[in-house]
């Protein structure tokens, strides 16, 4: 017979384990998430990708988390990706992108298939200004896929435009995503 303060050690060991596996299901982690951006012009569209885009969620406060670097767009033209690194968003002086939200109006259900609303705060070009994007979530076996699009103003983010070159960028870029997401293992 296990005296009773075994019982009561292993008891709390179990309990320990089992809130930790818990919490540890609570996340996920989508480490190759892409998101891509279009800009339509007259004289020649933009458009660029960068596949290395981290998002963390918790399924149980309904928050995400996503970071990116701005260098690790890919152009159609080397000349665009240079132009857009040094004199647009300066990826050198603000080299990342971050996005910290939360669904609205949260709950268990919110995160089965169907259509969501987040709304955070995106900083940018070191300007922070409060979004909602409407997203498309979908549950695939172990994995939670998260799809939308939205605008960006490109004044909203203090971003500089020469006179000579304002007719070729648009005042509002369209960016879309996609984040495959999977549990996440410490």
């Amino acid at each position: 017979m296990i005296p009773l303060v075994n019982r009561f050690l292993v008891f709390f060991a179990i309990l320990h384990a089992t809130a930790t596996y818990g919490q540890q299901n609570q996340r996920m982690i989508a480490r190759q998430g892409k998101l891509s951006f279009f800009s339509y012009t007259s004289v020649e569209n933009i458009e660029a990708t960068n596949n290395q885009v981290l998002s963390i969620i918790d399924k149980k406060e309904g928050t995400i988390g996503v970071s990116m670097l701005m260098r690790a767009f890919v152009f159609k033209k080397s000349l665009m990706e240079e132009h857009f690194n040094e004199s647009y968003v300066e990826s050198d002086i603000y080299p990342k992108t971050n996005f910290s939200g939360k669904i609205v109006d949260f709950d268990s259900e919110s995160l089965n298939n169907g259509v969501a609303f987040i709304k955070g705060n995106m900083e940018m070009h070191g300007a922070t200004k409060e979004i909602e994007v409407k997203v498309k979530i979908e549950n695939e076996g172990n994995k939670l896929v998260m799809t939308g699009d939205f605008e960006v103003p490109v004044a909203d983010f203090d971003i500089k435009v020469p006179p000579l070159l304002t007719p070729n960028i648009a005042k509002i870029i369209q960016v879309m995503f996609r984040f495959e997401y999977e549990p996440y293992e410490e």
